[in-house]
């Protein structure tokens, strides 16, 4: 597998499985030997920067426009309605005076109603539906997270563009003499959704996180289906494995080479995210697990 900007996404079927804990993790594992460069692509509830105990301090904040709402011209419109006949999000409705009002919380972009619209009444206007923050840590390498806003749609599109702002990043001077030993490291959104779609594509990597529960289990399988669908080399680690043994093992033997290792369950983790310590700068069992993780890791990798 060739080294040049390694892509590996981190991602999981189902939230709060410890997608962001092992991507932090792995984040100072891998500066050892390589640039890297941590990306935090769950835009929605991006955590990132908390597991690497600097959440505030942002260097660089990027205004991001990937979305789009109507305006309507209501000198030209004529209230035939056709437009919220034709709006599947049902974000337009017509009022007691027979004109279109729209609700902007429903609605997704799409441009149907421009499309639509007889009397050309109906104008798409791109709108400002997120940021994206960057930084150096104090583990020297940077950072780049997005947001979306509340409310506002495109999760998919922001991604996206967070992956092209590390693509420059990782291209800087800095990068240059280094640049075939870099690894850009993904902190998906969990599911199956655009966020995490936009986050597998062009990756090099998947690392699969669940936990040994029924929902954990089933939401597993089927974020692999979108990676056996982009064709994405994979491993899968079991977080909390110790709180129900008999599905973990069960979860290592359907996983059989696939299987990266396991973490153990420990109350002191949340301790020590609440007080912005990450885990490798603890003596907690877990960090000893990642450490294992990452050696198979840089194996598979050959690095």
């Amino acid at each position: 597998m060739e080294k040049e900007k390694m892509k590996l996404v981190i991602t999981s079927g189902k939230g709060g499985v410890g997608k962001s804990m092992l991507t932090s993790a792995l984040a100072m594992l891998f500066t050892k030997k390589q640039k890297v460069v941590a990306v935090d692509c769950d835009v929605d509830a991006p955590n990132l920067a908390i597991w690497l105990g600097e959440p505030e301090n942002w260097e660089k904040t990027l205004p991001v426009t990937t979305s789009a709402k109507p305006e309507i011209d209501y000198e030209k419109c004529n209230g035939c309605g056709l437009c919220v006949k034709n709006c599947r999000f049902e974000a337009l409705r017509l009022t007691p005076q027979g004109k279109p009002e729209l609700n902007p919380f429903l609605c997704e972009g799409c441009g149907a109603c421009e499309v639509i619209c007889p009397q050309k009444a109906i104008k798409l206007n791109p709108v400002q539906n997120g940021e994206i923050r960057t930084k150096r840590t104090k583990y020297s390498f940077p950072l780049i997270s997005g947001q979306l806003y509340p409310g506002e749609t495109g999760s998919g599109k922001v991604v996206a563009e967070i992956k092209k702002e590390a693509e420059k990043l990782i291209n800087e001077s800095s990068f240059a003499k280094a640049s075939e030993d870099a690894v850009m490291l993904i902190d998906s959104a969990p599911g199956t959704g655009c966020p995490v779609i936009a986050s597998l594509q062009d990756s090099n990597f998947a690392i699969l996180v669940t936990e040994p529960t029924p929902s954990g289990f089933t939401d597993l399988k089927r974020v692999l289906e979108v990676v056996n669908h982009f064709r994405i080399p994979y491993g899968i680690v079991i977080n909390k494995w110790d709180i129900y043994k008999d599905l973990s093992q069960k979860i290592e033997k359907w996983a059989g080479s696939k299987f990266l290792g396991k973490i153990s369950y420990d109350k002191r983790i949340f301790k020590a995210i609440a007080n912005l310590t990450p885990i490798m700068e603890t003596r907690l069992k877990a960090k000893t697990e990642i450490q294992g993780i990452y050696q198979k890791l840089i194996k598979i990798l050959n690095f």
